[in-house]
């Protein structure tokens, strides 16, 4: 892998998430009660012992920086590195205008690298793959560009690029966003999806980003402007994301887009199965994340009734008192009084919530403070009048809220 650079895309803004994006960006949210969003895509790198990485930031990055600086220091490590790097604006006083402009306003660092395949992935999705597979699928097709694909149900297939390819795994068609997303032949109503995972020949990056950036006319977009435009010279190559094989796991399907608080929320539930499709305790595929210094997550009786904790994530730090918490995800330091009724709710962390409260489908943000006695998510009317309520009517508390004093 010493000819491999991986360049993580981490500045979106998520303006779908808010209020959790309010003040953080969409890589830095937390997720699974233990990690960040941004975790699963350097599990990925590192893990297939891709150990040069940048990872590229911009909007309210602080949270994010702070994380990796705490949880992903390799620094002292010959020439391996997980670095952040904010827009340069060596190109003039410009935030990056696209996924393609971001690469290209770092092309310095990739020129410096000497890296003969550049790896360019998001940081926004929950899913498992070795990079090693796809490298391996890339170098065999002796392909200039390797999209990484996953089938979905084509009424679904509207928010990606949408993918056709031959018998040889060539693309030979794309389209971004359609509206009327094309079917698999011989699979009516699946499509072929973009997972926004490529794998360059650095060479090939280097002068497709040259030529866009000095289009006026381009979004700077590697949906929109790079692929479309590279695919008809024949050497773009769709690499099968339900080919890729992790240790310790039957398959490897389970790839979520979670850029919506409906499917946020979805996710969350997904860890909760009894079968889980997306696996936390695989040891031969380990989730590192930042960790921070806590007790053991205490639970105790009280008078009102017994502790009860079933089909729920519970983070260390945390303390729940004669409550009942059913199907949910309790970050760190999370503090329930007793006679609590919690269902189908993710709690961020540092969460306190008083004695006699029933929360149900709530997404609580970190730093929040709910009053004894208050009822979120049983009154959706009510609640429309008085939080963020998502489109499937799940409740979002945003960060530092106090509720119900």
């Amino acid at each position: 892998m010493a000819g491999v650079l991986g360049m993580i895309l981490a500045g979106g803004e998520g303006s779908r998430l808010r209020p959790l994006t309010n003040s953080r960006s969409k890589p830095s949210v937390p997720f699974g009660g233990s990690y960040r969003l941004i975790d699963f895509a350097l599990n990925n790198f590192v893990n297939a012992d891709l150990m040069r990485i940048y990872v590229l930031t911009q909007f309210k990055s602080q949270s994010l920086n702070r994380h990796l600086k705490k949880g992903w220091n390799i620094s002292g490590i010959t020439d391996r590195f997980i670095d952040a790097i904010p827009a340069q604006m060596r190109t003039g006083k410009r935030w990056y205008e696209g996924t393609a402009d971001a690469i290209y306003q770092n092309l310095q660092f990739m020129e410096v690298s000497e890296a003969q395949q550049i790896c360019i992935f998001g940081s926004d999705h929950i899913y498992k793959m070795d990079i090693r597979q796809m490298l391996e699928f890339h170098k065999h097709k002796g392909a200039q560009l390797t999209v990484s694909a996953i089938r979905m149900p084509a009424s679904e297939a509207s928010d990606f690029g949408v993918i056709e390819v031959d018998e040889q795994g060539r693309m030979i068609g794309f389209e971004e966003k359609p509206a009327n997303p094309k079917s698999i032949p011989g699979m009516p109503g699946v499509a072929l999806v973009s997972m926004g995972n490529y794998v360059f020949e650095a060479p090939a990056l280097f002068a497709e980003l040259i030529e866009d950036a000095e289009d006026v006319g381009s979004s700077h977009d590697f949906g929109k402007n790079i692929i479309p435009k590279m695919f008809p010279r024949g050497d773009v190559y769709v690499y099968d994301f339900s080919e890729n094989f992790i240790p310790g796991e039957k398959e490897v399907t389970y790839w979520r887009d979670v850029g919506t608080i409906d499917s946020y929320w979805q996710a969350h539930m997904d860890l909760l199965e009894v079968d889980a499709p997306f696996s936390l305790y695989n040891r031969k595929w380990p989730l590192h994340t930042y960790q921070p210094p806590l007790p053991p997550a205490t639970f105790t009786d009280s008078e009102q009734g017994k502790v009860q904790i079933i089909d729920s994530l519970v983070c260390n730090g945390s303390y729940i008192r004669g409550s009942k918490i059913k199907k949910s995800v309790l970050g760190f330091r999370t503090n329930v009084a007793s006679d609590c009724d919690i269902s189908e709710s993710i709690f961020l962390g540092s969460v306190k919530i008083g004695a006699g409260c029933t929360l149900r489908r709530v997404i609580v943000d970190k730093d929040v403070d709910i009053a004894p006695g208050t009822c979120i998510g049983v009154n959706e009317f009510e609640d429309r009048q008085r939080y963020d309520v998502s489109d499937n009517g799940i409740v979002v508390i945003p960060k530092g809220a106090k509720i119900g004093y």
